[in-house]
């Protein structure tokens, strides 16, 4: 074997050895957008950590958030999760997830309407429509919270396909408020909140305990290093966030208790 064929040899092994040592991971995503829509929102994202990591990282967005419910609960096989406090403790309390990041922001919602339907307080909203994203969104928990008679229930509805399209009917007469993450109801001056509900930590991505350490690492650091990249600056504002943080599961205890209400929730 002459020179030039020995260096191609050992190139061409250099070349396999990094893609055997490459994986691919799932990453599961709230449906809080229709599929092809999360699949540009998240896109740049998960780019950016096979990039930052080596690895290879696919979207896992199911069609709802019932379906959602049922694969945590069955602990269907995904690799990482980026998920509000309330899934995030669930995985990690009962299945062994570790929170590796956070947005820095923590997450609240607020029940908005046009100004004269604000008004009337969160007991004039009873017998009238509000879009919410379904159960067991966090949006969804904080509702019921509001209202706990079962007698005085506003209509809620679950129609919307993203948290933004609940805003946009209230404009179209669809609906009477809408309730929506905080940082999506700021974008609408126009609107007044009804109420506004207490804060949680910040949506977290989390990490299998079938993950190497290794990779937990490596995504870990990526993610912290996120708001370094120009490129992924819409990625973080679609997202409420200017930055991720460290975090860990103990700042996540005792959320998964907004679950409690929910069909198949089963206390410990």
């Amino acid at each position: 074997m002459n020179r030039h064929s020995g260096l191609l040899a050992a190139f061409a092994l250099i070349l396999a050895s990094g893609q055997a040592l490459a994986e691919t991971y799932t990453v599961s995503v709230e449906p809080s957008y229709p599929p092809a829509q999360a699949e540009e929102v998240y896109r740049p994202l998960l780019d950016y950590l096979g990039k930052a990591t080596g690895h290879h990282f696919v979207l896992s967005v199911p069609r709802n958030y019932h379906l959602l419910w049922r694969d945590i609960r069955a602990n269907a096989e995904v690799h990482f999760a980026f998920e509000e406090a309330h899934l995030t403790d669930y995985r990690a309390s009962r299945f062994g997830f570790q929170p590796l990041a956070r947005t820095a922001e923590t997450t609240s919602y607020a029940l908005i309407a046009q100004p004269d339907v604000a008004r009337r307080g969160v007991e004039g909203l009873v017998g009238y429509r509000v879009i919410s994203m379904p159960s067991p969104s966090l949006g969804y928990a904080l509702l019921g919270e509001l209202y706990r008679n079962p007698v005085a229930q506003p209509d809620v509805q679950s129609a919307a396909a993203s948290w933004r399209d609940g805003v946009e009917m209230i404009f179209s007469g669809e609906a009477e408020a809408a309730m929506v993450p905080s940082h999506i109801a700021q974008l609408y001056p126009n609107l007044e909140p009804v109420h506004r509900t207490r804060s949680f930590p910040g949506s977290a991505f989390s990490a299998s305990p079938a993950v190497p350490e290794e990779v937990k690492q490596a995504v870990r650091e990526a993610l912290l290093r996120l708001h370094e990249d120009p490129e992924l600056f819409d990625v973080l504002t679609e997202l409420g966030a200017s930055r991720f943080e460290p975090t860990d599961a103990a700042e996540y205890r005792g959320h998964e208790r907004m679950l409690s209400g929910f069909f198949g929730y089963e206390s410990r």
